[in-house]
């Protein structure tokens, strides 16, 4: 299998059509399709599905992880010989998975950190912490923050922190639905506001209070826009305490808190790039996170 022919694979796939596949690589989409198909042919097997977006075969997916990494791989040590000196080498992509609240609290110090060291042109997708994971199994990113403590296939976990989340609203909503406490039956009635058709934190609440319970729902996928709806007193909701740190909202149950343990997981790859990313990741969360 050539480099190029494995590159055509990984760039049709982040990109989702041979069209645009064929922009970023600077060829015609009949040569990415050639280096598929020459590609298919060593591999004795269908890669790609040819839909819109293109979506990567069970086989391909099995082979898109070790694709990344010969192609990461073979990048940093072409930026090694190409380094004009020690200490100035080019720039490497590097796609990582983050979930939204991360990235809407303690997640932009590492950021910053990242961008200092001029070695990383990151990329980073968004999804539920809850799935992450998946997506290092597929070989889609490097390396995820994510809940899962086990090391998935070929990479380390290590520990982060913990975000911590409570019941919240607006004083203004608490004084029209909860006069008298966040009760089973007032609870069951007050609009609620979830991020999205994953989220279940507010959903677990409902269920331990009052199952069963469907009040008035609303879904706002932006964590930052998310809590803005909460003190606007769209409803109530599960809000991280980095987000209320002075706590402007009311409390519905000061005994209940939502503890989400948090991981870094990343490629075994004897990497520079892949380590300043990590060092700067589990710097920023020593930070900012719980770490009881």
């Amino acid at each position: 299998m050539e480099l190029d022919q494995l590159r055509a694979l990984v760039t049709v796939v982040d990109h989702g059509t041979f069209e645009a596949a064929a922009a970023a690589l600077h060829i015609t989409p009949s040569a990415v399709s050639q280096r598929i198909k020459a590609l298919e042919v060593s591999a004795g097997s269908v890669l790609v599905q040819r839909s819109r977006p293109v979506r990567p075969t069970e086989r391909g997916a099995a082979l898109l992880r070790s694709a990344r990494q010969l192609l990461h791989l073979a990048d940093e040590a072409w930026s090694d010989l190409r380094s004009p000196a020690a200490g100035s080498r080019p720039r490497v992509r590097l796609p990582i998975v983050v979930n939204a609240d991360s990235i809407a609290t303690w997640f932009p110090e590492a950021l910053a950190a990242i961008a200092g060291t001029g070695l990383v042109d990151l990329e980073v997708r968004r999804d539920d912490e809850h799935v992450t994971a998946d997506l290092l199994r597929t070989g889609e990113v490097m390396a995820a923050v994510t809940t899962e403590p086990t090391p998935v296939q070929g990479c380390r976990a290590r520990r982060l922190g913990t975000m911590v989340y409570r019941a919240k609203a607006a004083r203004s909503f608490v004084r029209q639905w909860f006069p008298d406490g966040a009760s089973p039956d007032a609870l069951a009635a007050a609009p609620v506001v979830h991020f999205d058709r994953k989220d279940r934190m507010q959903r677990t609440v409902l269920d331990s209070v009052a199952p069963g319970a469907e009040p008035p729902a609303t879904f706002v996928p932006d964590s930052s826009q998310f809590v803005a709806a909460i003190r606007h007193g769209v409803g109530w909701g599960m809000v991280p305490d980095l987000q209320d740190p002075r706590d402007l909202l009311v409390n519905l149950d000061p005994r209940r808190t939502d503890r989400v343990e948090l991981f870094w997981q990343a490629w075994k790859l004897s990497s520079p790039a892949l380590d300043a990313v990590t060092a700067a990741v589990v710097a920023a969360a020593a930070a900012q996170l719980h770490q009881g």
